[in-house]
């Protein structure tokens, strides 16, 4: 989740464990715990695809969580006189649903390093959503000002806490529905994928995405929540892996396949051999480009391993909007760039 988020989510939680004892104290150290996790994105793990992959890696851990969090309570039992326990449950609960909260986004958090260093993620979030954020800041906000009720304040808090995480069940519901229904829409195509995928649009949890991985073909799926198995629309693309023949010795290379879990393709432009995580983006605007290869001679080399950007594109962000009432709606890129002229 995006910086903004995490905070005022950890401001929650925070003022939830430790309001009635510290005030607005409370808020304003959670908000600066709920941050800590990421701060590995200071970290050079060795290259941008290290740095990719090893991102949410041992900072997000429950198990090194668990570690650090005595010391952190420790600060505020020494500042505040605190109970050490419910320091340390605060502390510990701030980092945990830091995590938690990145969880529920594609990209995927290794919360048992180092036991397992597997990405786990149950996508329900999109890497942005007002729906979830703005409840949470709103909260911070009436912290701060509800001088006065200190109790009134914990209450309305509390119940920002339990409105969020209602969100996230209806968004747990919605995917439930969504995959049934796109799983029957490719199984009316003959697809059955090897590896599938879905999480939400943009800044919403009413119209869906998913990636449906059937050999070196890929399909692209749309639905919004409101939707009919016959309003799904299915768009399929080639994922160019043999490109990616002469480089699979790589360990660079093989990361990458691992941590998208299978869901990566490859294109080429000017000589020049890129891998992309599927998941994240839509086709031809990946977030995450990787210059794996480079063309000489004919055969394809590793390459330099610099991540392409792509900028994010807003002036489309409408069509996805107008999809979620209206199956019409061509979300391609053909019918992205014909909705924009």
């Amino acid at each position: 989740m995006d910086f903004i988020t995490q905070a005022a989510l950890g401001a929650a939680v925070g003022y939830a464990v430790l309001g009635r004892k510290l005030g607005r104290k409370a808020a304003l150290y959670g908000a600066a715990l709920g941050t800590i996790p990421d701060l590995d994105v200071f970290v050079d793990f060795g290259g941008p695809v290290e740095n990719m992959t090893y991102h949410r890696g041992a900072s997000h851990s429950f198990l090194v969580q668990l570690l650090v969090a005595p010391l952190f309570a420790w600060l505020l039992v020494r500042w505040h006189r605190a109970g050490f326990w419910r320091a340390f449950t605060a502390v510990y609960l701030c980092f945990v649903t830091h995590s938690l909260a990145d969880t529920f986004t594609v990209y995927g958090t290794q919360l048992l390093w180092p036991i397992s260093d597997f990405p786990f993620s149950y996508s329900i979030l999109f890497i942005v959503d007002p729906a979830y954020t703005l409840p949470l800041i709103a909260a911070f906000i009436a912290i701060m000002v509800m001088r006065q009720s200190r109790q009134r304040a914990w209450w309305a808090n509390n119940a920002v806490l339990v409105l969020t995480s209602l969100y996230l069940l209806w968004s747990g519901f919605a995917k439930s529905q969504v995959d049934d229904r796109v799983l029957a829409a490719l199984g009316a195509q003959g697809i059955s994928p090897d590896t599938y995928e879905s999480s939400p649009g943009p800044l919403n949890t009413l119209i869906w995405r998913a990636v449906a991985i059937d050999g070196d073909q890929y399909y692209e799926v749309f639905t919004s929540v409101f939707d009919e198995i016959q309003d799904v629309t299915v768009h399929g693309y080639p994922r160019n892996t043999a490109l990616l023949d002469t480089l699979e010795d790589d360990a660079r290379v093989e990361r990458l396949r691992w941590f998208t879990k299978g869901q990566y393709g490859a294109w080429e432009r000017e000589g020049q051999v890129y891998l992309a995580d599927l998941r994240m983006g839509v086709h031809g605007e990946y977030v995450f480009n990787f210059n794996v290869g480079r063309r000489v001679d004919g055969e394809v080399e590793l390459g330099s391993f610099e991540q392409y950007e792509t900028p994010p594109r807003t002036d489309g962000l409408g069509l996805f909007f107008e999809r979620i009432w209206d199956p019409s709606v061509d979300l391609s890129p053909a019918g992205r760039s014909a909705a924009l002229r």
